[in-house]
């Protein structure tokens, strides 16, 4: 059962002057489907949104606080930063999963808590709050919410499936191949279990909540293998 927005709006200190634009940042298609009357509109127009205003502001950030990084350099840290793990763990952390207006039969297989749908909410919450009050709100709520995130991280920011592919491309080692070896659990809690492949030889294994992640992290060990260390 989803919360009250106002509980949301009181934690986040942040008051949307168009209350109907915050509903439907956090309502699903499939809540829209399953009624008859009242809200019409769900959030996959902003997720459109905010997809494009959260990489127009991390560019913006990165650019800034990286002023010694390559352009190559940058894109990789963005697109690590905005890929659906990132966002799941951002959307987490807020606990975004439990305002979401989800229909019955999304709410009984578990949606409130799949991976895509939060990095969904969190795009469409982006774009929201754009429309809602500007640029400078997005970059503030991130700044508090995001960046100051990465910035308390010792670890470096890493898109490990893009590095591997740079990796082999540039040596000519030959093509690299994700394969799906496992996947168990419920709609709501899946797990997911993949090998890297190059050619025939198994560089890496890794596990996680998405497809995505169960990729990077058999990359990371990928890498680990090939060079020793996963950069």
């Amino acid at each position: 059962m989803n919360r009250d927005l106002n509980e949301l709006q009181s934690r986040l200190g942040i008051v949307f002057r168009d209350q109907n634009l915050l509903k439907e940042a956090f309502t699903h298609s499939s809540y829209v489907n399953e009624q008859r009357s009242g809200q019409k509109r769900h959030n996959e127009r902003l997720e459109f949104l905010g997809d494009a205003v959260l990489e127009l502001t991390v560019s913006e950030y990165l650019f800034r606080a990286y002023p010694e990084r390559t352009e190559g350099e940058l894109t990789k840290l963005r697109a690590s930063i905005v890929c659906e793990p990132s966002l799941v763990t951002y959307a987490e952390k807020l606990h975004f999963g439990t305002y979401v207006f989800l229909g019955k039969g999304e709410e009984l297989t578990g949606g409130r808590n799949r991976p895509a749908l939060l990095a969904d909410v969190f795009e469409a919450f982006i774009g929201a709050l754009y429309l809602d009050q500007g640029l400078h709100a997005v970059q503030q709520f991130l700044h508090r919410h995001l960046f100051s995130y990465l910035e308390a991280d010792s670890q470096p920011i890493v898109d490990y499936k893009t590095a591997l592919q740079e990796y082999t491309q540039q040596r000519g080692l030959g093509a690299v191949d994700y394969r799906i070896v496992r996947e168990t659990g419920p709609d709501h809690d899946k797990h997911f279990v993949t090998e890297v492949w190059l050619e025939e030889q198994l560089l890496g294994t890794g596990s996680g909540r998405s497809k995505k992640e169960a990729e990077q992290q058999a990359a990371a060990q990928a890498l680990q293998s090939l060079t020793g260390n996963p950069r």
